[in-house]
């Protein structure tokens, strides 16, 4: 039982570590001009959109953030994956 909940734990990891580094590549090319019909560009905001879109409407709902020129959902949501993913790397070291 314990290697299973190992197996999930460590695809729990890689999963928030792809989702980590989609978010990266996403916040770089959000750097340059893309023709709005990208497919590579589609794909990472509906793989990354639906993970930052919680803590998006958190912040509109309160109003933390409304001058900043910068995505600060989009901060906040990569802190948030990194201490998950060293939780889940951690949870097993005990």
């Amino acid at each position: 039982m314990n290697g299973a909940i190992y197996l999930v734990v460590q695809c729990a990891v890689w999963f928030v570590d792809i989702l980590l580094i989609a978010m990266m590549v996403r916040a770089i090319l959000s750097w340059f001009f893309m023709p709005g019909q990208n497919i590579f560009v589609n794909l990472l905001y509906v793989i990354t959109e639906p993970v930052i879109l919680p803590v998006r409407q958190l912040c509109a709902r309160f109003g933390w953030f409304m001058g900043v020129p910068l995505d600060m959902p989009y901060f906040i949501t990569t802190i948030l994956l990194m201490i998950l993913s060293v939780v889940l790397e951690n949870s097993f070291l005990v």
